[in-house]
């Protein structure tokens, strides 16, 4: 996609599939997003497509394609496609895609193993596994059979691709748990905030609109408000702090377990020190949050990545995360953030050890800048690169399988 000397895109036509997209805020349409911004920006030709969503407008520079869907989960807000039709498929064979890259191993692969089916296998395919559908099966699915078919449906998909990446080295027990023995290679996400803390104008303002004094430590959450993100972990570990501690708890996001969390931070007697914002859209706005933090806590075992976590270290916020988990890769405990056991005893002593001394914890953060930061330019650069190279040994292949049937008809 990028030019050899690194500087521009090139022309190629790339055809992003995924399940979720906006008005759906999640990690996975959050990168598929930027895929597709930043190619655009750079010159190149993008295409979303996705399930449709009611009322929605695409106001973006690059086009989208939104197919039938039908409601299935009131709770996450999403939305399952449908197969497209035959007419619907010649309108994306018209784009005349070089390369398709699938993000969700559902009906999105089915609509992209449709289309290179109907090009006769003309595209090459790159598939990224973004989320631990091992663990969502278990949790999601009591009965075995009904593992089994949805485990063996998300493993064939997969396979399908010409290469898959995971987004780090930790997800990969994840994509062998569903049967996936192939070769991967890991890509890893960015974030869109640029190195930096909020003007002090803006975050005077904000703590004074929280009801934030200027001694207090705050700590901060940003993510889906529902319990697989280990909250419980957090409120019970807060509540275990010495009664003198002078702090205040802010989660910024929204989810149906939202009213539930709030109650039970309630039922521990720590609900005044909790503020509950919900969803932030604004980026500026956002980035307000993570600059009034002194520490950030995501002891989510559940995501392969977590780009808040990148989004933190933009604002040289450093966080404290659970050891082994996927969202910890390259943090290292006391130099660029904080790693605890999971249970709420250990995040408890590793918060406390860490404000201890507050000029230490801003090093951390700025190490954490420096060390773990990376923009979705970098990123998306990166895996144009590697675009390039699928694109072009995927010709060669094609020109080898050809010269051989020559060979064979000429006997």
């Amino acid at each position: 996609m990028f030019k050899r000397n690194g500087s521009e895109y090139m022309k190629y036509n790339i055809g992003l599939f995924n399940d979720s997209f906006p008005p759906t805020i999640d990690g996975v349409a959050n990168t598929v997003f930027n895929y597709a911004d930043i190619i655009t920006k750079h010159g190149g030709q993008c295409t979303v497509v996705t399930p449709r969503y009611p009322n929605v407008i695409d106001d973006y520079d690059f086009d989208v394609l939104r197919y039938s869907s039908v409601p299935i989960s009131k709770k996450l807000g999403y939305r399952m496609g449908n197969i497209l039709p035959v007419k619907a498929l010649s309108v994306l064979k018209e784009k005349k895609f070089d390369l398709i890259h699938v993000h969700a191993p559902f009906v999105s692969s089915l609509v992209a193993n449709e289309l290179v089916g109907f090009n006769k296998k003309k595209i090459p395919v790159v598939f990224t596994y973004h989320t631990k559908f091992d663990v969502e099966f278990e949790k999601r699915m009591k009965l075995k059979p009904f593992k089994k078919i949805s485990t063996d449906f998300v493993k064939n998909n997969i396979k399908l691709a010409d290469e898959v990446w995971v987004v780090s080295e930790g997800s990969v027990e994840s994509l062998r748990n569903i049967g996936y023995t192939g070769a991967y290679r890991v890509m890893r996400n960015g974030t869109d905030f640029k190195k930096g803390k909020s003007d002090e104008k803006r975050v005077k303002k904000l703590k004074e609109f929280l009801n934030i004094e200027p001694d207090e430590i705050v700590f901060l959450f940003v993510g889906r408000m529902m319990w697989y993100k280990n909250i419980r972990l957090i409120l019970n570990a807060l509540h275990k702090m010495p009664n003198n501690l002078r702090y205040k708890m802010v989660f910024v996001g929204d989810g149906s377990d939202r009213p539930a969390m709030e109650q039970y931070a309630r039922q521990l007697n720590i609900y005044d020190k909790c503020r509950f914002t919900g969803a932030i859209y604004d980026r500026e706005r956002l980035r307000d949050y993570y600059s009034i933090g002194d520490l950030f806590l995501f002891p989510s075992t559940y995501d392969t990545s977590g780009l808040v976590v990148m989004e933190s270290a933009a604002c040289a916020l450093p966080s404290v995360l659970i050891k082994r988990s996927c969202a910890s890769e390259g943090i290292y405990h006391n130099q660029n953030g904080f790693l605890c056991e999971e249970n709420s005893n250990s995040l408890k002593e590793v918060i406390l050890n860490a404000i201890q001394d507050l000029d230490n914890l801003k090093q951390i953060g700025i190490n954490a800048q420096n060390e773990i930061y990376c923009s979705w330019e970098d990123s998306v650069k990166a895996a144009c690169k590697r675009y390039e190279e699928i694109i072009e040994e995927h010709k060669i292949k094609k020109l080898q399988q050809k010269k051989r049937k020559m060979r064979k008809l000429q006997k």
